[in-house]
């Protein structure tokens, strides 16, 4: 009996202890991303001067992309033209960005309880001396359920939703957060269309300013 008593007291232990570490491996691949994270993903990524020539282009396009924003900044989300909304997207396509799976509520643009840490950590970040003074495009996407107006005015309300929380909640400046809806028509997972990694924010460093070294 003492025996028996001994082997099964050893396989509770194993029992709980696999069920411990499996509880933690659980927490540890939750969606929620650290400030340190987003900082890193939005530093302006440093480059090596050339040419003078070159160095003449490099501002010449810098003046160009911050006419333009200067264009959309402090403009309502739901006031963008297609056109506009696809040269935000074009430009961000060279631009320091992270995406960022923060749920929001079904069918609403209220922050899910579970995506709130996310969203702090965004807001330190943004809070951060390195990247004080950027422009910054909070740009919301959805999946590929449902119509195409109704996810495009809530891809809108959700970046908005993450706009105005920063705003309140960790002063920034509401001219240096430029919103942008996509809706459905840039899916992460073009495949997959219902997959949650599509339901997201990108968030994108428009800083003009190049790091050199």
């Amino acid at each position: 009996m003492t025996r028996f008593h001994k082997f099964f007291g050893l396989k509770a232990i194993t029992l709980a202890a696999a069920l411990s570490m499996t509880a933690g491996l659980a927490f540890a691949g939750d969606n929620n991303i650290s400030a340190d994270q987003i900082l890193n993903a939005l530093k302006p990524k440093p480059v090596t001067r050339g040419l003078s020539v070159g160095t003449q282009a490099d501002t010449a396009q810098q003046a160009k992309e911050s006419t333009f924003l200067n264009t959309v900044r402090n403009r309502a989300t739901r006031s963008l033209s297609m056109g506009e909304r696809e040269q935000i997207a074009e430009l961000a396509a060279t631009k320091p960005k992270i995406d960022l799976e923060i749920q929001f509520d079904y069918n609403s643009a209220d922050i899910a309880k579970t995506s709130i840490a996310s969203v702090q950590a965004l807001g330190k970040a943004l809070s951060d001396p390195a990247l004080k003074g950027s422009t910054f495009v909070v740009a919301g996407h959805t999946d590929a359920i449902g119509g195409e107006e109704f996810n495009q005015g809530l891809s809108e309300r959700r970046a908005d939703t993450i706009k105005k929380y920063l705003v309140q909640n960790y002063g920034l400046s509401g001219g240096d957060l430029v919103t942008v809806g996509y809706g459905k028509t840039k899916l992460k997972d073009a495949a997959n269309g219902a997959d949650p990694i599509n339901r997201r924010v990108q968030v994108v460093n428009m800083d003009t300013k190049t790091a050199s070294k």
